[in-house]
């Protein structure tokens, strides 16, 4: 049995064949997901997904990318909906300078207003990070040093540096295909550093 823990099954490349999709997965003995939230407004048809799906669960949040789109979500939001919506993680969140596609101001007041919800719900909060590490490591520390909560660093391709403040909060580190690419020597460095039982599996897809 395998639990997929970042699925990503709301969008419309999977309107016409959901059905089959989980078939597929479930006959390779994947038989546990976790729905991942990108945006509010597609909360809706992720908890919709979730919930006729046996042994799925879901997630509450906004991607670092669509920061900018809520520029008045606060924690009490986050927790509401989560409550709300029966949501066991926090996230996707972070922050992501490689792209750009939202300013770092953005970035930054959502990442912080998802680590209160996770802090005050305690829940795990799940961390995307890009070409951004030192912030993102001091915003985690920050928040995380006054009551902790369990931290996941998402699909990690950042540096050693990172990896260690994050272990050092108990984090875990989930890893993709990514590795597998011939570029990502350094991608594998450091997660050779990452003790086993610290690592999850998970695909990112689509």
């Amino acid at each position: 049995m395998f639990f997929d823990t970042h699925v990503n099954l709301h969008g419309e490349s999977y309107a016409e064949d959901l059905d089959e999709v989980m078939a597929r997965a479930r006959s390779a003995q994947v038989t546990r997901f976790l729905a991942i939230c990108d945006r509010l407004e597609s909360l809706d048809r992720i908890q919709e997904i979730s919930g006729s799906e046996p042994g799925m669960w879901h997630s509450v949040g906004v991607h670092p990318h669509y920061a900018k789109d809520f520029p008045d979500l606060t924690s009490a939001q986050l927790e509401d909906l989560a409550r709300q919506s029966g949501a066991v993680a926090i996230g996707e969140t972070g922050m992501d300078f490689h792209y750009g596609y939202s300013p770092e101001v953005d970035q930054k007041r959502c990442f912080e207003a998802h680590l209160r919800a996770a802090q005050t719900l305690q829940l795990p909060i799940i961390i995307h990070t890009r070409e951004a590490d030192e912030i993102t490591g001091d915003l985690l520390e920050g928040v995380h040093g006054e009551k902790a909560f369990p931290v996941l660093m998402h699909c990690y391709t950042s540096g050693q540096t990172l990896a260690d403040r994050a272990l050092a909060l108990g984090a875990y580190f989930s890893v993709s295909g990514i590795l597998s690419f011939k570029k990502a020597e350094d991608v594998r460095s450091v997660i050779r550093t990452i003790p086993l039982d610290r690592i999850i599996l998970e695909t990112d897809c689509p």
